[in-house]
């Protein structure tokens, strides 16, 4: 299974940033064409990114294609699946129907290339705008390829007219209930949340704070702008020694009593909860 606690955004259109990202320790690498690259460069970074995609050796390669309302989107699907990415990123997703279309086109261009069904995975952005945070509600289990959601602070500051962060460091109350619904809605889909990117590389202590309170929240990783950012994010989502031993023995007592809902570890009562959230430390883990 793919990590996911470091995800490093590179311009499909600059050859230099992609060959520095695919060199780094990153977990994945997101190989961009929305927001990094200009309407003009579009059709070039796709052809750039088309071209480098089926050479490719390392894991963990997804593209950010434009959202499914732009010129770009087919066309984007078309070039960079023959390429099998492990994933496509997927901005502007305002609710559970929009996975299924974007399934159905995935579906139909890998039986054109002769590709696995499914085998190409999607993670979602799904508070970008106003409207996909109303819509958080409806995710929930089941819905085909999806890895992950992934909230993203910069895009809907913008819809609400608000700055992303607070002077202090935080987020103001709209965008931080956005990023806990972020979170109830991924649990609800059965699968992990991504945070927001940090906008400054050149604050490493904001980064690593900003990294250790989604770790604490409940965040599996973040997206990265820089490559500086890529140590102090596993740091924070890769989970201590103390952490992991308890997650084993209490994986441990369970498999040794497979019909039991409550027992007890170290004096301490742990019951079904406590195994379902030892689980997902082992699965941070790796």
């Amino acid at each position: 299974m793919m990590r996911l606690r470091s995800l490093l955004f590179a311009p499909g259109d600059s050859p230099r940033k992609i060959d520095k990202a695919l060199a780094s320790e990153a977990d994945t690498v997101i190989l961009d064409l929305e927001d990094a690259v200009a309407p003009a460069a579009k059709e070039e970074a796709r052809a750039q990114v088309a071209a480098r995609l089926p050479g490719l050796s390392r894991p963990g390669v997804i593209v950010r294609i434009n959202p499914e309302e732009t010129q770009w989107h087919v066309a984007d699907l078309a070039a960079v699946v023959p390429g099998r990415p492990a994933a496509v990123l997927l901005p502007k997703c305002d609710g559970p129907e929009t996975l299924l279309r974007l399934d159905q086109r995935l579906g139909t261009a890998e039986a054109a290339f002769g590709l696995a069904p499914r085998v190409i995975g999607v993670i979602a952005l799904v508070t970008e705008t106003a409207a996909a945070v109303h819509a958080l509600g409806r995710f929930g289990p089941g819905l085909p390829r999806l890895l992950a959601l992934s909230f993203g602070a910069e895009d809907l500051s913008a819809d609400l007219g608000i700055r992303p962060r607070l002077a202090g460091g935080g987020f103001p109350q709209p965008i931080g209930m956005a990023r806990g619904l972020t979170l109830i809605a991924a649990a609800a889909a059965g699968v992990p949340a991504i945070d927001t990117p940090f906008p400054d590389p050149r604050d490493p202590a904001g980064f690593a704070a900003e990294a250790a309170a989604a770790a604490e929240d409940g965040f599996c990783g973040k997206f990265l702008i820089h490559p500086d950012q890529i140590a102090p994010a596993h740091a924070a989502f890769t989970p201590s020694p103390d952490r992991l031993r308890w997650a084993r023995a209490v994986a441990e007592l369970f498999a040794a009593n497979p019909e039991a809902g409550v027992l007890t570890l170290d004096g301490q009562m742990i019951d079904r909860p406590h195994h379902r959230l030892a689980l997902r430390i082992l699965a941070a883990a790796g």
